[in-house]
């Protein structure tokens, strides 16, 4: 059997409550970054574009982590979408996402993480990430 090491996932799935995005930046390489030089942005092994990280925080209010960070591969650093006007929350629907499972093995028990990726991000439509959560209607 083979089972891919990236793993397709819904938005809706991953984010049932929506997410918001907090901010873009460049995803730096410590491997190949030296002290004293400026960082060297990471590159993505499979399509040799630049690697970003978008720091996005989960809307649903019982999620064990408020903030996670998500790669990008794209040649030009992702564009976060307008705020809702009178404040700070920018809604935004990752597009693409996949989970990559891996093994933190620092410490003294290994621990089952996850990394997330997408191809991109856009502006949230009303309908996406929202689901009922058992209210009346």
């Amino acid at each position: 059997m083979a089972i891919p090491r990236r793993i397709p996932i819904a938005f809706a799935d991953a984010f049932p409550n929506g997410a918001y995005v907090l901010g873009v930046e460049q995803s730096n390489d410590f491997e190949k970054s030296r002290p004293g030089s400026p960082p060297v942005q990471e590159r993505d092994r499979d399509s040799n574009l630049p690697m970003w990280v978008v720091r996005i925080m989960d809307a649903d209010p019982t999620a064990r982590t408020a903030e996670l960070k998500v790669k990008i591969a794209a040649e030009t650093a992702p564009v976060m979408p307008d705020p809702i006007p009178g404040t700070p929350f920018r809604p935004v629907e990752l597009v693409d996402v996949q989970v990559i499972p891996w093994v933190d093995s620092n410490g003294a028990r290994p621990k089952q993480m996850f990394a997330l990726r997408a191809s991109g991000l856009r502006p949230a439509s009303p309908a996406v990430g929202r689901r009922n959560s058992g209210a009346a209607a």
